[in-house]
């Protein structure tokens, strides 16, 4: 899970970027970095740790021109923090390109040694970013043939080839120099891409990113989704080209639920759906399942783990007729629990990060409701939280089904012996949070809540849930391998 912005305008488009990015920062808090073009000279500065941290005026000072990426990472588990692996990416060959990339590609070790052996293209980080960079590069080289000259369709037939080479999810933008910008998903559309416009004194500016939020936050009027396998080109004087995924590219529209249950700002619309009203549902139909279950009878009051819980909780609340109350306080400067690498940072973290209100809690029987549980570190310090401030009894609900398989398309959760849910029942996931209760939401309700949202999402990547993966190249054996790999960082 990661953050892209791509802005072509028509004047200095560092300010935009920046105040996009921290607009995106709960997308990643590892590391950020901002490009420039102006003419053929690009600008570059990245490192690690949140925006504001990164960027001082000097850096700013720096990032002179019209056109621009922005990117901010979140850790992955086990990994160091690595200045190499901050993005955008930057080749020289054969145009200049520089790219920012949200998601994974599930290829990426394959792709790495055929672009050695058989392109000569070498990759110098362990980042797929690269590898998909590398690729790109590699077909713009062979769409503009030998007059090195390109067009929209040139740059659109280019992302076509991607698309025939790599497998997983990509949600890219990218810049060329001397020519503009180009912005698409995977043709599955698992990670989610969008873009507006705005019109200045100068003219039109457009900007791509990955939540809508940022759009509205700027004065951009939001268009629509970049569509799945589209390649939307940008040139550097602002004509828009737009080209569909060609017809008879066999994959289907699956975006990520998880974005919807957890990734995304509320307030952003992503594939035609608001996030917002997506969890409100998501509360509405776990009402069902609490009302089913007599160990919920007595409940007195629904209390949010702030801050993605708090429309489903609300909901619930509201339709259980029980009093919503805010039980936990929350300390805005602390990052979010679940990106954090390492379990012993995420525990002693959800101590820093939420305080309970005691009188919230004092002799009573508290329903707590939280997006997901995954490792289940943050859920059992936030039990025992509760019982510390005097709840007589702690139900734990989860607006998400279990989390039992790993996720491969860009969300730090890729070990199963990481996930609390791995090859354990609900009583066994209960006992283990510390919980009286608990109660997880159903997959095929949760799919109904956020089509409700928009019924004109078919079907969902929900691979996280039910190990079914979209792209159809994960194996158990890819699985075992990518765990080996991460224990070995750890080491």
């Amino acid at each position: 899970m990661c953050a892209v912005v791509g802005v072509v305008g028509q004047q200095p488009v560092n300010q935009l970027i920046y105040d996009a990015l921290t607009g995106l920062q709960h997308r990643g808090q590892d590391a950020a970095g901002i490009a420039t073009a102006d003419g053929h000279m690009f600008h570059l500065h990245k490192e690690s740790g949140l925006v504001r941290d990164v960027f001082h005026t000097r850096h700013m000072r720096d990032l002179t021109g019209n056109m621009g990426v922005g990117h901010c990472r979140y850790p992955t588990a086990g990994s160091s923090v690595l200045v190499a692996e901050a993005q955008p990416f930057y080749v020289n060959s054969p145009f200049g390109i520089l790219l920012g990339h949200n998601g994974n590609l599930t290829n990426s070790a394959a792709l790495t040694r055929e672009l050695f052996e058989t392109d000569a293209r070498h990759i110098n980080t362990q980042s797929d970013s690269e590898v998909l960079l590398n690729v790109l590069a590699l077909e713009l080289e062979r769409a503009a043939g030998p007059t090195r000259k390109l067009s929209a369709q040139l740059v659109a037939q280019a992302v076509t080839g991607v698309h025939a080479r790599c497998k997983g999810a990509y949600a890219v933008v990218a810049l060329i120099a001397g020519f503009g910008m180009v912005a698409f998903r995977d043709p599955h559309g698992i990670r989610p891409l969008v873009f507006g416009r705005s019109r200045t004194s100068a003219g039109p500016e457009i900007m791509v990113a990955s939540e809508s939020v940022v759009l509205e936050m700027l004065g951009f009027t939001f268009e629509r989704d970049v569509a799945p396998g589209e390649a939307l080109v940008v040139t550097q004087a602002g004509a828009l080209h737009s080209f569909p995924m060609r017809a008879d590219h066999p994959a289907k529209f699956r975006p990520c639920i998880f974005e919807y249950v957890y990734l995304a700002r509320p307030d952003s619309i992503i594939d035609g759906t608001s996030v917002y009203d997506a969890r409100v549902r998501m509360g509405a139909a776990l009402a069902p399942q609490v009302l089913a279950d007599p160990r919920c009878a007595d409940v007195d009051v629904v209390i949010p783990i702030p801050d993605s819980s708090r429309p489903a909780a609300l909901e619930l609340a509201l339709t259980l007729n029980k009093p919503y109350r805010e039980g936990f306080v929350k300390n805005r400067y602390i990052g979010r629990t679940f990106i954090m690498p390492g379990q012993t940072q995420r525990k002693k973290s959800v101590r820093q990060k939420l305080n309970a209100q005691s009188q919230e809690f004092a002799g009573k029987h508290v329903l707590l409701v939280d997006d997901s549980i995954v490792r289940g570190t943050t859920s059992r310090e936030i039990v025992r939280m509760a019982r510390e401030s005097g709840a007589r009894k702690v139900t734990f609900a989860s607006a998400a089904p279990p989390v039992r398989f790993p996720n491969v398309y860009g969300i730090d959760m890729p070990t199963l012996s990481e996930l609390i849910a791995n090859e354990r029942s609900i009583e066994e996931i209960r006992v283990a949070i510390e919980a009286d209760a608990l109660i997880f939401q159903d997959l095929h309700a949760l799919k109904s809540a956020v089509r409700g949202a928009n019924p004109a999402l078919e079907d969902f990547d929900s691979s996280c849930f039910d190990g079914k993966y979209v792209t159809g190249d994960i194996d158990a054996a890819y699985l075992a391998k990518l765990s080996g790999e991460r224990n070995e960082a750890r080491q």
